[in-house]
């Protein structure tokens, strides 16, 4: 009988690991950017591709980056909450169309709206990698100073933005 006590509290301590496991959201991995600066770029816009956009021309404000793609199903799952929060003017939303072809993207944007500010191509994914983004559509909040301090990893729903975006970005905005 004691040579079946080991394997068992061995078992028993596998199975509350999986349990554990299983109660995780797998959407909220761990950023190791959250809490520091956002990395640099500079990027051609995608309706006006003579010019830039840059980190640097957003500092000073809170405001949200979103990776998108026209190619992204999640990025069509999300849109119409992006859609109705910039509705709002709560909060800038900046886009970078992600690994996407730019007639594409405007194609996309065309056929759904388009809730961002300004929007920057990122067609060799560089910025994403920088980023650490694991695939669209991903979302950062990044504060005044350039410090990303949240990142959401999948579609937007208005639960996320109701309990973790909004609450956020309205104390971050009151700093």
């Amino acid at each position: 009988m004691k040579r079946f006590l080991l394997p068992l509290a061995i078992f028993v301590v596998v199975v509350g690991f999986l349990g554990i496991g299983l109660t995780l959201n797998p959407r909220e991995v761990p950023s190791p950017l959250v809490g520091k600066s956002a990395p640099e770029f500079a990027l051609p816009q995608l309706h006006e591709p003579q010019q830039m956009l840059s980190l640097q021309d957003l500092r000073g404000k809170v405001w949200l980056l979103n990776f998108w793609a026209s190619w992204c199903g999640g990025c069509k799952e999300e849109h119409p909450v992006l859609m109705q929060l910039a509705k709002t003017g709560e909060v800038p939303i900046y886009g970078m169309d992600y690994k996407d072809r730019r007639d594409e993207g405007i194609a996309w944007l065309q056929r759904w709206g388009n809730p961002y500010s300004v929007i920057a191509v990122d067609e060799s994914g560089r910025v994403g990698i920088n980023y650490g983004v694991y695939g669209v559509p991903e979302t950062y909040v990044i504060d005044k100073a350039g410090v990303i301090r949240y990142k959401q990893i999948g579609p937007l729903d208005e639960s996320i933005l109701d309990k973790k975006i909004m609450p956020l970005v309205r104390e971050l905005q009151q700093q």
